[in-house]
């Protein structure tokens, strides 16, 4: 079940962090580059974060979760976790989903993850997600960037 976070409820944030230390830490030694901005997250830093999240619950588990802005008729994903307990049972591509089914005048969504994420590349681009560019942050790591047209608007 997915269901809206309150992620200002520090319980849910603590909660929250359990999923995205673990889920961060693979990505990390995926792309070789361990300073990535959410494992440097607090319970504190996701409070003040202004980000929508929504869950993703099996007998009310949190085991995975998406945050996203929506800016005008574009949603951004600033994050998206799978407690490694929990990986390859489609969640990432349930909760990818369930934002393009938003409500809303939304005609767009986009994504950046590390250009070394085979898994994220290969969800985003198997969900219809077309590259966008690469931009290099230093000497070891590049993020790629993805965006999907949700209707023409």
């Amino acid at each position: 079940m997915i269901k809206k976070m309150d992620i200002t409820n520090p319980v849910l944030a603590e909660s929250l962090l359990s999923i995205q230390i673990p889920s961060y830490e693979v990505e990390a030694a995926l792309i070789d580059f361990y300073e990535i901005p959410p494992l440097k997250d607090t319970v504190d830093s996701l409070l003040l974060c202004e980000e929508t999240f929504y869950g993703y619950y099996i007998n009310d588990e949190l085991c995975g979760a998406i945050a996203i802005k929506a800016e005008g008729s574009e949603i951004d994903i600033h994050r998206m976790m799978v407690h490694p307990n929990h990986f390859r049972k489609g969640i990432a591509k349930k909760l990818l989903h369930f934002v393009e089914n938003l409500d809303g005048e939304y005609s767009s969504i986009i994504v950046s993850t590390g250009s070394k994420n085979t898994p994220a590349i290969h969800l985003y681009t198997q969900s219809g997600f077309l590259e966008t560019g690469v931009i290099d942050i230093e000497e070891r790591l590049s993020i790629t960037s993805f965006k999907k047209i949700l209707r023409q608007g």
